[in-house]
């Protein structure tokens, strides 16, 4: 199990830390694919390029969107998501026990808020799938996974995930070269139980999960799980989930076991990693069952056959319904997935000729939020008070939708997350997710803490919420953050309906902090934050930034609803936190901010400055601040700019980013780059793990201090995209992961799969998203206030970007920047953006302008100094303008 970068732990004593988610079978025989399905089921006509690292990047292949992996696939997992199931295995097409929240049960086939299946085997005429037959490829497709097992009768295996249906879909298309009837085996073994509890809670996963029962009805398999848990406050349930086909099998087996080749199962160790692979979990009470079919194979025809695994937690008749919505057209269902990933893929394109790994990484990271997205109904709110107790439910949250965070143990709803991964979304025109996510956090919270303003940290899609209550320990810099993200949305989309729905929260969000968290009236926020260690002091640098940028937010809200006293009182705190916030946290022998400041209760150590060099240190830079005369980060330049030289060293930063926590004094030489660690001692050890979200936050906060050059943030961007898609990095092609391979943190690809950081991780897209569209290619909407900017900066060593499609507003945007001899240029095309256009360039450090013209006439022009460095504007003539500055 590894720490969450949050540090708000769900990991079981005694290595808790605080860091903190019916088979039916369709016969298809044919020799042409019905078209939408084509890139699917029959792969690409070539293989795709092998994403390079920043020594030899080379454009994506044209074609199919897919990454394919050859090498080790047995430990590398697999993933398929859709909004309403998902499905994990490992890439052979085998169910290795994954996950640590309930050990060995966070993987397999799932339907929020319910687990269905531990997972499903095929075997062909005495050939078990993955095994007997080996694969030989892996392929991660936009929306869809396959694999491909060569032999006497070839087998290309398709999963999928419908969206809005409660089930996951696998075609498998079978072809030989001779006409025969292959018979074919289909297990399955059920695990019907909840995400919550988990194995060291109390309740504990082993109380709350009762037997699995199975029968045969309708030509399939059918598993229940019905009745009430022994403990207080629990609730009756019936849970089903169906395993069938269109097709009549020509026989079937029911009994205790049914995992194919993975019989007899090895039961995972309730501690340790010893087995290092196992089959089930101490928790687990499933049962099995096999289907067997006669499936008839014309002589070089290839023939599809669908299954679906299909369940929920409302009973048979509903479960019985997903099942039939499956198989009613998987060829139909899969054209949909297509087609709406081609259609998110088609927004917000990006053109990088000078980097075309991070290009690609767009395209990626676009397809990890749609893949990350999640709903459940009736979540049943409770405080479970960190696993202690299990109240009874104090409201109920219809319906819940929103991005998750992680694959395998995370795919539930988290406040940090959600709002980390919303300029993300943005960026990407995927709005709609982060309106709802937003909405979930303000439900959830609204009803667990009586209207108090507090945001919930975790909450699973059961509706337990096991840190985030009024009774927790702070949850601080996630409640000063809603502000912010409901700014964010609306300054993107200008909806002021949803401005208007989130206000009352936002304004609760801000009194609760000042109300509850500032004990000492001093200002700085109390409680606990992003990081936890020994050592630290009561008050956080995270929540102290994300407080003053929430107080910015707030007062631009407030103000553009004319209320005049929420807007003063934002308005002064903020003020009053900025001019003492260089005073109180800069530590200049540490080139950089403290991390906390003591204890406000005792009195020899009233606001003394702890550094202890965690990556919060980079929020002031990563957060910028609207003010009055413009917008800009915390950090003044001059502080700024040291601290992100500082943190460049080998002392905070390694192959693929930034360390959790980077290394003092002790470190003589300060690793490999031969650079010099600051001489601060601190309390706590270093911590070389490098989490995508840390990454992220020093690209952000590079790129808003103008630096783009390599070994800036282009260096941040690449440790991110080459974790996701370089192939002697990344574990599952294309995705994201939580953790980059690391000094203290070993690739996951060498652990057992239930001591994994997560596959998929949401909030890394942050760190590609964010500095490619708002920072590079400069689109800074305020369309609230009916604003919309466009003002590039070329990364250094680059004479060309570009973007089309940026979905702003009800509008989208395409913009280019090149820089050609003296000639630095700027095109841009906004339609239906309903706002004033400004366009811009940054200009290259120490260059200055001849002469500005706009669509080939000389134009006068503003000249602004940001953090970025100096600013070209000039305001935009029609839908599209041209601007060529000419420089000296």
């Amino acid at each position: 199990m590894t720490p969450h970068p949050t540090d708000r732990s769900t990991a079981p004593p005694p290595r808790s830390r605080r860091v903190r988610r019916t088979a039916g079978v369709t016969v298809l025989a044919t020799t042409t694919i019905l078209a939408g399905t084509a890139s699917a089921l029959a792969g690409p006509t070539a293989a795709p390029a092998t994403p390079q690292t920043p020594t030899a990047r080379q454009a994506p292949a044209a074609g199919a969107p897919e990454l394919s992996e050859t090498t080790r696939l047995a430990d590398r997992r697999s993933l398929v998501v859709g909004d309403r199931a998902y499905a994990m295995g490992d890439e052979t097409g085998l169910y290795p026990a994954a996950g640590w929240h309930v050990r060995g049960e966070m993987g397999g086939f799932w339907s929020q808020p319910i687990k269905l299946l531990d997972g499903i085997w095929f075997n062909v005429d005495g050939a078990w799938l993955g095994k007997d037959q080996p694969a030989a490829k892996y392929t991660s497709g936009h929306g869809y996974s396959r694999i491909d097992y060569p032999g006497d009768v070839t087998v290309r295996r398709t999963d999928f995930v419908p969206d809005g249906v409660r089930a996951t879909l696998v075609g498998l298309t079978l072809n030989s070269s001779t006409a025969k009837t292959v018979k074919l085996d289909v297990d399955a073994h059920s695990e019907l139980m909840q995400p919550y509890p988990w194995d060291w809670t109390t309740p504990n996963a082993t109380d709350a999960n009762l037997p699995d029962t199975g029968d045969f009805t309708g030509g399939a398999l059918r598993f229940r799980e019905q009745g009430t848990p022994s403990y207080p406050n629990a609730s009756a349930h019936d849970f089903a989930a169906f395993v069938g086909s269109s097709l009549r099998p020509t026989s079937h087996q029911l009994g205790p076991d049914h995992r194919g080749p993975q019989d007899p199962s090895v039961i995972c160790p309730a501690s340790g990693t010893t087995p290092a692979r196992c089959d089930d979990s101490l928790a687990g009470k499933g049962t099995g069952g096999r289907l067997t079919y006669d499936v008839p194979l014309k002589a070089g025809q290839s023939t599809t056959i669908w299954f679906a695994v299909a369940g929920s937690d409302q009973g048979n008749r509903a479960a019985e319904r997903e099942y039939g919505r499956a198989l009613r057209n998987p060829e139909q269902l899969l054209r949909a997935k297509t087609a709406d990933r081609k259609e998110i893929g088609a927004r917000s394109m990006v053109d990088l000729p000078g980097d075309r790994l991070l290009q690609q990484s767009v395209e990626w990271s676009k397809q990890n939020l749609a893949d990350s997205v999640q709903e459940a109904r009736n979540l049943q709110i409770r405080d479970v008070n960190e696993g202690k107790d299990y109240p009874a439910p104090v409201g109920t949250v219809p319906v819940a939708r929103w991005f998750g965070a992680g694959w395998p143990d995370y795919p539930w709803l988290f406040a940090t997350d959600g709002e980390y991964t919303a300029f993300a979304a943005v960026a990407a025109g995927q709005f709609d997710t982060v309106k709802e996510h937003l909405r979930a956090l303000r439900d959830v919270s609204d009803r667990l803490n009586n209207r108090s303003g507090k945001v919930a940290h975790e909450v699973t899609p059961t509706g337990d919420v096991y840190f985030g209550s009024n009774q927790s320990a702070g949850n601080t810099d996630e409640t000063v953050k809603f502000p912010s993200t409901v700014a964010l949305l609306w300054r993107w989309t200008g909806d002021n309906r949803f401005r208007d729905e989130m206000y009352d929260f936002s304004v609760r969000n801000l009194q609760y902090v000042y109300r509850e968290l500032d004990q000492d009236r001093d200002g700085w926020p109390e409680g606990l934050a992003n990081v936890e260690r020994a050592g630290m002091g009561e008050e956080k640098l995270d929540s102290t930034v994300y407080l003053a940028r929430g107080l910015r937010d707030l007062a631009d809200l407030a103000a553009s609803k004319h209320d005049t006293l929420v807007q003063q009182w934002a308005t002064s705190r903020a003020t009053d936190l900025e001019s003492r916030f260089e005073s109180q946290w800069w530590v200049p022998q540490a080139k950089g901010y403290a991390d906390s400041v003591d204890d406000p209760a005792d009195p020899a150590n009233d606001n003394t400055p702890i550094f202890q060099r965690h990556w919060i240190g980079v929020t002031p830079m990563e957060a910028m601040l609207k003010r009055p005369g413009g917008t800009s980060p915390l950090a003044s330049a001059e502080h700024g700019n040291i601290a992100l030289e500082q943190r460049e060293t080998s002392c905070y930063t390694g192959e693929f980013g930034l360390y959790h926590t980077g290394t003092g004094p002790t470190s003589a030489d300060g690793g490999n780059r031969g650079d010099t660690c600051d001489p601060v001692v601190s309390q706590v050890q270093s911590e070389r793990a490098i989490f995508g979200l840390n990454t992220s936050i020093m690209a952000v906060a590079e790129g808003n201090f103008g630096r783009l050059g390599r070994d800036q943030q282009q260096r941040y961007t690449t440790g991110n995209a080459r974790i996701q898609l370089d192939p002697s990095v990344w574990e599952l092609p294309g995705a994201m992961p939580e953790i980059a391979p690391s000094p203290d943190s070993p690739a996951n690809i060498g652990r057992p799969f239930y001591d994994r950081s997560m596959a998929l991780q949401a909030w890394g897209a942050y760190g590609i998203l964010w500095p490619v569209v708002h920072q590079q290619l400069g689109v800074d909407p305020d369309l609230g206030h009916r604003r919309l900017a466009v003002v590039p900066q070329l990364p250094d060593g680059q004479q060309k970007i570009a973007g089309r499609n940026i979905k702003v507003g009800h509008g989208a945007v395409d913009v280019s920047a090149t820089l050609e001899n003296k000639a630095l240029r700027t095109a841009v095309t906004a339609n239906g953006v309903g706002a004033a256009v400004t366009v811009g360039a940054v200009l290259p450090a120490g260059a200055s302008v001849r002469s500005v013209a706009v669509n080939g006439r000389t134009a006068t022009y503003e000249l602004v100094t940001t953090s970025r460095g100096t600013e070209v504007r000039v305001p935009a003539r029609g839908a599209h303008t041209e601007l060529t500055i000419t420089l000296r």
